[in-house]
């Protein structure tokens, strides 16, 4: 299973931007894909998850401001983010998780988001 995201750069306090991530390979259904983001120094965190059935689940400091979907035909999870923050600065990584069996936990390779103030 690989993870390709797509989507960061820089952009403006206040600014919006949309990131992608599609996962290719995967040959079971039933499973979570989301972002993560990590910035310098600091632990890696949850911005968003949602499930194959729709359901989502935000970080605290996003909620508001960003929107997950997914199109499940196109095993392709969005990331919408609005009025973006120079502490959202971070690199953004996307991740797919299966937690029944057969389990994955697939992480892509991280996309720079950088909001300059």
């Amino acid at each position: 299973v690989q993870l390709q995201a797509s989507g960061g750069g820089l952009v403006q306090a206040g600014g919006s931007l949309r990131l992608s991530c599609a996962a290719s390979g995967m040959p079971f259904s039933n499973y979570v894909m989301g972002w993560y983001r990590q910035a310098p120094g600091k632990q890696r965190d949850l911005v968003a998850v949602i499930s194959s059935g729709g359901t989502r689940n935000y970080g605290d400091s996003v909620k508001g401001r960003i929107t997950i979907s997914r199109d499940n035909a196109k095993n392709t999870v969005y990331l919408q983010m609005d009025s973006l923050k120079s502490e959202d600065t971070a690199v953004y990584y996307c991740n797919l998780k299966r937690r029944i069996t057969p389990q994955y936990d697939v992480w892509g390779q991280g996309t720079l988001v950088t909001v300059s103030s």
